[in-house]
């Protein structure tokens, strides 16, 4: 186990340097240039978000399609891994976060736009998308869409079954005493009550749970900045300094090269919100939407909330609550998640009720969010005959992922992350003329509301597309 642990050590820091984190940021700004500051329509996005586009093809609307991305994104990496991010990188990390998170918006816009442009049926009507099939249709790389598919269904096994297994259980291990074993077998049990549904079972749980478990933690967070409300601006100054300085960082946190915070901060807001990972546009596929552009837009508020929102919320936290306990936490010693805990602690009595609630809901939701995404990658590569195997030997990985060392699990996931997002960021940065030609037109005048009624292709019993002799490229100036 030792020298496997030394081994993803070696992996995580060679696939996470310079060059993944220029590449990542890179397509983040260059998106950005593309869509014209995308972020601006933002609020619009949020609007959509709530409307039902009901005469549209799609297997579900458009609000479940963004319940299952806020679902597989709003997870441990916005809780634990902002505590593990600022305990390995400092405080400066949190607005390196928060950096991926607004410039990740416009990367989220154009990998959704995409997944839903490239879109095909199966025979039975169902949508199946995302960048494996925008790398085979649009730019004929099947060789790229077939590997972001392999590294998609081992990542899930990673991101969304066991850092959210091992996460659930240390914290109620940690809080209540609940053994490692009984939460392993519960979190089995649950997990395949919802997912052997499939995607009506999984959209029906995260629509009713995703606002809840959102609301209950932000507000708990808030409690918290009040407490620390002497610490806030202290706190700000802190992060915004060790985010550009090399120099050892006060208050009680440990030294961070800017590299340190810049790396971690980075990696962990890839987890948090998934942007440029190629993850949520898989279900944005799925959606029923009138156009691509008006679903690119509700998927890209998910990075929105998830890092721009909730991930900055919980850094403030931490880094006050770390200020406000100066000399009673050793970063040196602890873990993301007892950093987590130790900040909730301080709401006498209900604090570590929050925290447990929304750390088991954030991480099980999560993991919902990727079985179907790890379904659907496995389905591109075997057919629909490998969805059942594929659900139990996830529910399995989630019983293991229990028994886990945190910080392997931890690299485990971030090493499949940046293979995931190497195929789909050069899918997108290769169609980002047909990103830029979508917006343009969707944008201007009344277009949003215009349905593009270009053929979708249906899948054969073998995989192989039919019915595609239509230029899908073409922007359809349709009623």
């Amino acid at each position: 186990m030792e020298n496997f642990s030394a081994f993803v050590d070696w992996l995580n820091s060679y696939l996470w340097g310079p060059p993944m984190l220029i590449f990542l940021l890179g397509t983040h700004l260059y998106l950005t240039f593309k869509t014209r500051f995308i972020q601006k329509k933002i609020f619009l996005g949020i609007k959509l978000s709530v409307k039902h586009d009901k005469e549209s093809e799609g297997d579900i609307s458009a609000f479940s399609s963004l319940a299952i991305a806020m679902a597989a994104t709003v997870g441990t990496g916005n809780i634990i891994g902002v505590g593990t991010a600022i305990a390995l990188g400092g405080p400066g990390a949190v607005l390196w976060m928060w950096f991926t998170g607004v410039f990740g918006i416009a990367t989220k816009y154009a990998e959704s736009l995409i997944a839903v442009k490239y879109r095909v049926k199966t025979t039975k009507g169902t949508m199946l998308g995302g960048a494996m099939y925008a790398l085979e249709r649009g730019l004929n790389l099947k060789f790229l869409g077939i590997l972001f598919a392999l590294f998609g269904s081992i990542a899930a096994f990673g991101i969304g079954s066991s850092v959210q297994s091992n996460a659930i259980a240390t914290v109620l291990n940690e809080n209540f005493s609940v053994p490692m074993w009984m939460s392993a077998v519960g979190i089995a049990i649950f997990l395949s009550l919802v997912i052997l549904g499939g995607l009506k079972s999984i959209s029906d749980f995260c629509v009713k749970l995703v606002p809840l478990m959102a609301a209950l933690y932000v507000m708990g967070c808030i409690v918290i900045l009040f407490i620390n409300s002497h610490y806030i601006l202290p706190a700000l100054a802190e992060i915004v300094k060790c985010a550009f300085s090399p120099r050892a960082a006060g208050g009680g946190f440990i030294g961070a090269s800017i590299m340190a915070a810049v790396r971690h901060g980075m990696a962990r807001g890839l987890f948090s919100n998934e942007s440029g990972m190629g993850s949520a546009p898989i279900v944005a596929a799925a959606a029923k939407t009138k156009n691509s552009v008006r679903q690119a837009l509700i998927s890209s508020t998910g990075t929105f909330w998830s890092t721009v929102v909730i991930c900055a919320i919980t850094g403030i936290v931490l880094v006050s609550s770390i200020m406000a306990q100066q000399g009673a936490v050793d970063l040196n010693s602890i873990n993301g998640a007892i950093l987590t805990h130790i900040a909730f602690c301080q709401i006498k009595y209900v604090g570590p009720v929050i925290l447990t609630f929304g750390l088991i809901t954030f991480a099980f939701t999560t993991t919902l969010g990727w079985s179907y995404y790890g379904e659907r990658c496995t389905e591109y590569l075997f057919g629909i005959k490998s969805n059942l195997p594929y659900r139990i030997i996830y529910v399995i990985t989630a019983f293991l992922g229990v028994v886990m060392p945190l910080g392997v699990v931890w690299n485990i996931a971030d090493s499949f992350n940046a293979l995931m997002a190497i195929p789909n960021l050069i899918a997108v940065l290769l169609l980002s003329g047909l990103v830029t030609k979508e917006t343009d037109y969707y944008l201007t005048g009344d277009n949003l509301d215009k349905v593009d009624k270009t053929p979708i292709p249906m899948l054969s019993s073998s995989s192989n597309l039919i019915d595609d002799d239509d230029d899908n490229d073409a922007v359809v100036d349709t009623v």
